[in-house]
Parts: C-alpha cells; structure tokens; sequence
C-alpha cells in the first residue's frame, strides 16, 4: 500500500469517527423522537465505519469534537432543513469517495453503501 493510500484510509478513518460524535451530539438536540432515533442509529453505523478503516490501518485514533461542537449550533442557526441538506451531501459526497477504494479494500463497499443509505435517511427527515 502506499503512503498515499495509506492516508487516505486514514483520513476516511478519522471522518468516520468524528461522525459518530458529530451525530450523538446531534440526537441530544434534536426535536423528535424520529430524529434522535436516526441519529444514534447513524453514530452506531459510523463506529462500524471506523472500525472498517481501523482494520486496514491499524491505527488507533481519536474523533475531534469539532464537528461535534459545531452541528448543534448550525442547527439552530440554520434551522434543520438547510443543515440536514448539507449534512445528507456531505454522506453522499462521502460514498462517491470511497468508490475508487473498493477495489483494493473490498469492506469498503458496504461503508460506500451505508453512506449512501445515510444520505437518504437525513434527506427523509426533512
């Protein structure tokens, strides 16, 4: 594997960790049941993601509270339909990234089509 690839992997390690903060911290602010709900099944989902890349990398890392810190006050900033678009793009935009990786990495598949999954559940919760 080379370095680049090796980064790669651990950079989509690190994203995938800091969802999982980013969407537990959503759940405590959301207003419905139905989100929160979504949320913590979304952070279970990113941990398994994690968990993917950790296998290739075999690194330990730490999720960064920034996204975790930001997301709840976007939500009230922005309101929930304009953050729930940006947060369903950036799940979309995630899976077309991890396309190339799934001929070298074929676990990747299935964190790609979660990813995709992800995206349409935040989309339906608009």
């Amino acid at each position: 594997m080379t370095q680049e690839l090796y980064n790669e992997l651990l950079r989509s390690q690190q994203g995938e960790l800091n969802a999982v903060l980013m969407y537990q911290r959503l759940a405590k602010v959301v207003k419905t049941d139905k989100e929160r709900e979504a949320f913590l099944q979304l952070a279970k989902e990113e941990g398994r993601h994690a968990s993917v890349f950790h296998a290739y990398t075999k690194k330990v890392l730490k999720p960064k509270k920034t996204m975790a810190r930001i997301m709840p006050i976007l939500y009230y900033l922005l309101g929930k339909n304009r953050l729930y678009k940006i947060i369903a793009k950036g799940e979309y935009d995630a899976a077309t990234q991890y396309e190339h990786l799934i001929a070298d990495f074929p676990e990747v598949e299935s964190v790609k089509n979660d990813e995709h999954r992800h995206g349409d559940i935040v989309s339906g919760l608009l």
